[in-house]
């Protein structure tokens, strides 16, 4: 009996040591927010296409759940097929160092109503199929809760980000425009050359 309590007293006093210094762990969260992710269908662009995310509490959860809620931080997220060999985005249970979810879509006061934000995909987002996840924060600014708009098993309402070739559309437009003016330019070179010529035969 005293090498369990020992045991149970140890396992307790980890835990707040855990807490107190942000090694949260993921599969410690529950899951009581409601998240949904809509998008125009087919392959998404970066910088070009825009996302809706809808957030709240799911409303089958008792009143009070989300009393320590103080912050809500939307985020983007790697799906697992975008993170096989890719260490740099790997999976890792203590929240610290967890690299799923790399790019902020927004940060809001917590609000026990449902809350929208439309989010233009951002320049530097890689092309990958992703995700979107919403944490919720207490005051010390520790994730208390979660919700996401997939399944646990991150396999449902996936979709697809495609990055920018690194061309953009006026940079296109000008090469056209300096292209054209150096085929004037040299014709008109050509013509100016031909005609000296004629004047110094005649």
């Amino acid at each position: 009996m005293a090498a369990r309590g020992l045991l149970l007293a140890s396992f307790l006093l980890f835990s707040c040591f855990a807490e107190t210094y942000g090694m949260i762990s993921f599969s410690s969260l529950p899951r009581t927010l409601v998240v949904t992710a809509s998008h125009r269908q087919g392959l998404l662009k970066a910088d070009e296409d825009k996302i809706t995310v809808i957030w709240g509490l799911n409303q089958s959860f008792p009143a009070g759940t989300d009393s320590a809620y103080t912050t809500i931080k939307v985020k983007l997220c790697y799906a697992p097929i975008s993170q096989v060999d890719r260490a740099w985005r790997k999976t890792v249970d203590h929240l610290s160092k967890d690299k799923t979810c790399q790019f902020k879509i927004v940060s809001r006061p917590y609000s026990n109503t449902n809350q929208t934000f439309q989010w233009t995909i951002e320049r530097d987002v890689p092309t990958a199929t992703y995700f979107v996840r919403a944490y919720a924060f207490n005051a010390e600014d520790h994730e208390v809760a979660y919700g996401q708009n997939t399944d646990a098993k991150k396999t449902t309402n996936l979709f697809e980000i495609q990055a920018i070739t690194g061309r953009h559309v006026s940079l296109d437009i000008a090469s056209v425009c300096f292209s054209a003016f150096s085929i004037v330019a040299l014709m008109g070179f050509f013509f100016a050359e031909k005609r000296k010529g004629r004047k110094a035969q005649q």
